[in-house]
């Protein structure tokens, strides 16, 4: 898309839930004194500067195709460098000793040749660890298509469907266990408990509906919203603990 749709404020707003799979994802990664780690779609940086604070010798890059999230990240007190490049485009100087992606290609459909490019990028013996999300038939996801398809909706949106972007567990095994590589995937379904009035709503707005929203003027945004906010709540009823939200990531961890 030719503008930034990316909000770093919004994204924000569930940090603790979206850094444990990136935590989780990178506790898998062998390497010990790597010289040269990137970040491929860093978003606002944070998660970035882990990789600093476990590979402090390191030279740690970052980079994102959102200028916003991009000014965000150079705000950071760190020795990380960030920038705008996009993960179709982006090639690096030199062999890379880990290449970590964290929810971001399920965004790029092309991405399965994205993996085996960044794979022929990694030094002899260097890492590639990614997390998708693998939800894309949950609740939340079915609730979206179909308002974009209802009478409400379907002249602005109803063209609109992503389907199931990314791959089973088993087929980036296959895909990337090529070469003599190393391959580990798996998956994991969170049961993050959502706090306050209508969390769903609040977390797909940061993610899943950012595509979406682009395409509307303000007034329709909060309308689409406001429609939204009755389905997501009775497929994700509260509880008295809390808003219980399943949510089911896909990893995969290769050493070359």
């Amino acid at each position: 898309m030719s503008r930034d749709i990316w909000d770093p404020v919004t994204y924000a707003v569930f940090a603790d839930e979206r850094s444990r799979p990136f935590i989780e994802l990178i506790s898998r990664v062998g390497a010990v004194e790597p010289d040269y780690v990137v970040d491929a779609g860093c978003g606002s940086g944070e998660l970035t500067v882990e990789l600093a604070g476990r590979w402090p010798r390191a030279t740690i890059e970052g980079f994102d195709s959102s200028p916003a999230m991009i000014t965000k990240a150079r705000r950071l007190e760190s020795n990380v460098r960030f920038a705008v490049a996009d993960v179709t485009t982006w090639r690096p100087d030199r062999p890379v000793d880990v290449i970590v992606s964290n929810a971001v290609l399920q965004w790029v459909p092309e991405h399965r040749s994205v993996l085996e490019h960044w794979i022929e990028e990694l030094a002899p013996g260097g890492w590639l660890a990614f997390q998708v999300p693998g939800n894309f038939d949950a609740p939340s996801h079915v609730a979206i298509r179909e308002l974009c398809g209802s009478r409400a909706w379907s002249d602005k949106l109803g063209d609109y469907t992503r389907g199931n972007p990314v791959e089973e567990p088993l087929e980036y095994l296959d895909l990337l266990n090529q070469g003599g590589s190393q391959v580990d995937a798996w998956e994991t379904t969170y049961v993050h408990v959502l706090q306050g009035e209508d969390p769903v709503l609040g977390w797909v707005s940061g993610t899943a509906l950012r595509p979406i929203l682009d395409r509307l003027d303000p007034d329709e945004r909060r309308r689409f919203k406001r429609d939204l906010a009755k389905p997501l709540a009775e497929v994700y009823p509260a509880k008295s603990y809390g808003t219980p939200f399943p949510f089911r990531r896909i990893f995969v961890v290769v050493q070359k």
